[in-house]
């Protein structure tokens, strides 16, 4: 019996089913790396799955790692692999966060940016 409201248990859905049993991504991205959509992401996003199509309209606008893991409700490892897949793809932009040990306080500014948008979500 349906009763058009939401599942209390949230989706039972796999990880390994959401990326077809594929395996955790060779790179590791930083959670701040800040992905946008090209425009070859706009023209085959709704030929990649379900998925990518929502990572390329939420990357319309510069989002985190995090923010898209948050916003599409996955776990981190598979926001990270699907997006590391459209990244190759020439669908996403990356742009990873500076590595300069001579800048810890522009990284901490990050991450708070970062933890911010999620509270918000």
């Amino acid at each position: 019996m349906h009763t058009g409201e939401a599942d209390p248990r949230g989706e039972l859905v796999r990880p390994f089913a959401l990326t077809h049993g594929r395996a955790q991504p060779v790179d590791e991205l930083a959670l701040e790396a800040v992905l946008v959509t090209t425009s070859q992401g706009h023209q085959l996003a709704h030929l990649s799955g379900h998925h990518k199509q929502q990572i390329a309209q939420l990357c319309a606008q510069p989002h985190s790692l995090a923010e898209i893991s948050a916003h599409l409700r996955v776990p981190l490892g598979v926001a990270n692999l699907l997006v590391t897949e459209m990244v190759d793809e020439r669908m996403l932009t990356l742009h990873q966060p500076s590595t300069d040990d001579d800048q810890p306080q522009e990284r901490i500014h990050i991450l708070e940016r970062v933890l911010e948008g999620l509270r918000r979500l």
